[in-house]
């Protein structure tokens, strides 16, 4: 055991060596390996295939320069990425964000867990993720557009419906997908695989925009239930107001849980009453207006400044579905305080080391983003397959595809964590039943 952790240990030093910038993608590693040494005592052929130094190396990376005009007619310039991280069990696939925080690291954080996120899903689908450090609030249309086409005149040489298959992140939504996709349609005729989270216009598919937020709830009420418990009277602790948090406040109230938070890059609104979500999802989405707006129109609401996570509010089940290390070590301390028994997460790693550390340490139930949040890009596939097909399904499938994708997913979790003896440790559980798949693919295909 102790030569296994060496080995770990000497092929993060690597790549810290390698890559000593890139703190997002050296944690997303840091975090991920250590959870690996039972299966690499069960299986040493993963070892001697040097399989751990191949599956944490980008297959390809992509930097490019993207000039566009503003409305001044002034030449900006931004940087865009597409990291293609595997294709061991599929074409690459995953979201494309736009936002000021975007760099190479962030960027290759995201594919490394969108590889083990898509394995999970049991989808034929490698992992992938691209962006740019354009940011899209305050722009106007036209310049969202001319960022957009400029964008894809250069993606679009790496993509394709059987070889890599983007969709949006943060900053990147059915407005810019569809200026995405028109320009891949100009320059390559119109291949509607090529993209997913589209319009249902022209090819997107029904309960895409509700699914990473619905399949967060799904995988938290399997949790639950695997403990004798459900979420009906549950208080819940949310973060961000995008897709992810707005349907996952959604399902949560339907499914009985009163959700007292959600939260922006300013501060957060607290309803001791519950949040109303269809007043919550007028304002964003039809309004376009901050949540703020929401405290203004509800009595007993109120928009606080700051962190929801220093926040001392008594409850149940924290969600955190607004970014990467929203909650440190600190944030995990309220939240122990505030009386949280479960954290199950909707952002891309949202929880930072030391914040793991607390959920350890105080016994709290937790289900990681590669398990959790993977509601979306399972849809996104799902989309592919209707494009492939011809065929537009019923809202009613997906979602029963949706919630079959998501236990499913929780039970691969479950039969890893009784396979290694891992104990409630259901992360690492996650982690080693997505490896494994993308080992033996990785196997079975050679030094490729």
């Amino acid at each position: 055991m102790a030569q296994l952790k060496d080995y770990l240990n000497q092929v993060q030093v690597t790549l810290t060596q390698r890559d000593p910038d890139q703190s997002e993608f050296l944690e997303a590693v840091a975090n991920f390996l250590p959870a690996l040494v039972p299966v690499l005592k069960q299986h040493p052929e993963y070892i001697q295939a040097n399989i751990l130094e191949r599956v944490i190396e980008p297959e390809r990376v992509i930097q490019f320069r993207v000039p566009w005009l503003d409305d001044q007619n002034q030449v900006r310039v931004n940087r865009g990425f597409r990291v293609q991280f595997n294709s061991a069990i599929g074409p690459y696939k995953g979201g494309l964000r736009f936002h000021p925080s975007v760099n190479l690291a962030i960027i290759k954080f995201l594919g490394f867990e969108q590889t083990f996120k898509n394995s999970l899903t049991g989808l034929p689908i490698g992992g992938g993720k691209g962006g740019s450090d354009f940011d899209p609030k305050d722009k106007s249309d036209g310049e969202i557009m001319r960022f957009c086409q400029s964008f894809m005149t250069e993606l679009q040489k790496y993509i394709g419906p059987d070889l890599d298959v983007p969709a949006g992140d943060i900053g990147v939504g059915a407005r810019e997908i569809g200026y995405l996709f028109g320009q891949y349609k100009r320059l390559n005729g119109f291949q509607n695989g090529t993209l997913t989270g589209k319009g249902l216009a022209y090819g997107g598919s029904l309960m895409r925009p509700e699914a990473t937020g619905f399949g967060l709830l799904y995988y938290t009420a399997a949790l639950l239930k695997s403990q004798q418990q459900s979420l009906a009277g549950k208080r819940i602790k949310l973060s961000g107001a995008g897709n992810v948090a707005l349907y996952a406040l959604e399902k949560a109230t339907k499914l009985g849980a009163k959700v007292l938070t959600a939260s922006d890059s300013k501060g957060y609104i607290y309803d001791p009453a519950g949040i109303d979500f269809q007043l919550l999802q007028q304002l964003k989405f039809s309004e376009h207006q901050r949540i703020s707006a929401y405290a203004q129109r509800v009595s007993t609401a109120q928009y606080v400044s700051g962190s929801v996570w220093q926040a001392a509010i008594k409850s149940d089940l924290a969600l955190p579905c607004a970014t990467q290390n929203e909650i440190d070590g600190a944030g995990a301390q309220q939240l122990v305080a505030d009386g949280v028994k479960t954290v199950v997460e909707g952002a891309n790693m949202p929880s930072t080391p030391e914040a793991l550390k607390v959920y350890h340490q105080a016994g709290i139930l937790f289900g990681p983003a590669k398990a959790a949040n993977a509601g979306g890009v399972a849809v996104s596939a799902l989309e592919m397959s209707q494009n492939s097909q011809r065929l537009a399904w019923p809202a009613t499938k997906v979602d029963h595809q949706l919630q079959t994708i998501m236990q499913t997913i929780f039970n691969q979790v479950i039969h890893a964590v009784e396979t290694y003896d891992l104990g409630r440790d259901y992360a690492a559980g996650a982690n080693i039943a997505a490896f494994t798949k993308v080992a033996d693919a990785m196997l079975a295909q050679g030094i490729v």
